[in-house]
């Protein structure tokens, strides 16, 4: 008889404790799905929460091996792993999702845009470099923004060289350089896909991104654009996770380009900050969806139910330690105004302690309220 997937005989394997796992679990809970958890961090997000939570490094393969060996299913939060322990643990039989093949492309930026361009997926022009020293060889190339190829998270691991000038601040590791793009809007669409080949598709979304510390600010959803555009970056997703034979949920960031034009710029295996909003707005969130691929169940209703705007909470400049949410009382007054706090016991300057999702049916007036929202509260210590 096949075990079941819910109840405590079962056992779901999540690398990484943070913020995205603790709200996997929230969404287990419903399903009766118990999650165990691994992380560095013995006081991270998913400590309190998980059905047990193991603290060790995701990057020793024998931490990782000894963590999985008595899962029945493993997924990740972040993608930064140790993928041999991963790959010996599937030809053991233990069902990972997403793939190890799938991660170990997608980890490595490099990697990643090779993929693309092998499998006709639309990006932007990019060169691979080994060092610092490189970037005088491509002068030629600027303007550029520099990527680290493996370990960058939440905006560090990026810089803008618009200059010859500006190559002494550039990352001195293997990364890729990709020339500028003229434009109009940051999309994202995350598209989830099952054992099955089962996939559904979320709707379009807006971001605008603080350029000092290249992190999503706002979140629109659902993203004003035309049909013609909607329809191109749904079968962009699509493709993309087709091709990746990938199963579980990706996010896929997108260039609008100023003529009209999608380009892939970068995606994440895993639920995303870019489908936080799912969790009001949307008949099925991002983090149900992903537990409903992985363990190859009937994938969600992906309709939008009504609009949103996400914030993103970060620590203020200035402050590191123990944390206060100043203005949440006040926030909590308004309409349609909804917090989730991660459970980080200490904050830091720009670190992501929570994210706040305004709901409206009318998105222009989510908006007006949103950036209220955004002076009224300040993370600090």
């Amino acid at each position: 008889m096949e075990k079941l997937w819910y109840g405590k005989n079962f056992r779901l394997g999540v690398l990484g404790g943070g913020q995205l796992g603790r709200m996997l679990i929230q969404e287990a809970m419903n399903l009766n799905v118990n999650i165990h958890c691994l992380d560095p961090d013995q006081n991270a997000p998913c400590s309190k929460i998980a059905s047990t939570f193991t603290t060790g490094a995701l990057n020793d393969f024998q931490t990782v091996l000894d963590f999985g060996r008595d899962k029945d299913v493993l997924t990740v939060e972040i993608e930064n792993v140790n993928i041999e322990a991963l790959e010996e643990l599937e030809k053991s039989g233990k069902k990972i999702f997403p793939q190890p093949n799938v991660l170990k492309i997608i980890k490595d930026k490099g990697l990643q845009k090779a993929f693309y361009v092998e499998n006709n997926i639309p990006t932007s022009e990019f060169r691979l470099t080994e060092n610092a020293s490189d970037l005088e060889d491509n002068s030629d190339f600027l303007p550029f923004v520099q990527k680290m190829r493996t370990g960058g998270y939440d905006g560090k691991g990026v810089t803008s060289i618009k200059s010859q000038a500006e190559c002494s601040k550039a990352f001195d590791v293997p990364c890729i350089i990709e020339k500028f793009v003229d434009f109009e809007k940051e999309l994202a669409v995350i598209v989830a896909r099952n054992e099955k080949g089962e996939i559904a598709v979320f709707p379009s979304v807006e971001c605008e991104f603080n350029p000092e510390i290249n992190l999503v600010e706002f979140l629109f959803a659902p993203a004003k654009i035309n049909l013609d555009i909607e329809q191109k970056a749904q079968k962009i997703a699509k493709d993309l996770i087709t091709k990746l034979d990938m199963v579980g949920i990706l996010a896929v960031e997108f260039f609008l380009c100023k003529n009209g034009e999608l380009l892939v710029n970068e995606i994440a295996p895993r639920p995303h900050n870019s489908g936080h909003h799912t969790i009001e707005c949307n008949m099925t969130s991002q983090y149900e969806q992903h537990l409903r691929s992985i363990l190859n169940l009937p994938l969600g209703d992906t309709s939008i139910i009504q609009a949103g705007v996400m914030i993103n909470l970060i620590g203020e400049e200035g402050y590191e330690g123990g944390v206060i949410y100043d203005g949440l009382e006040k926030i909590l007054s308004i309409p349609g105004v909804k917090p989730h706090i991660y459970g980080k016991e200490k904050t830091k300057p720009f670190r992501k302690m929570g994210h706040i999702t305004i709901v409206n049916k009318d998105l222009d007036f989510a908006k007006e309220i949103g950036r209220k929202v955004q002076k009224m509260i300040k993370v600090k210590s």
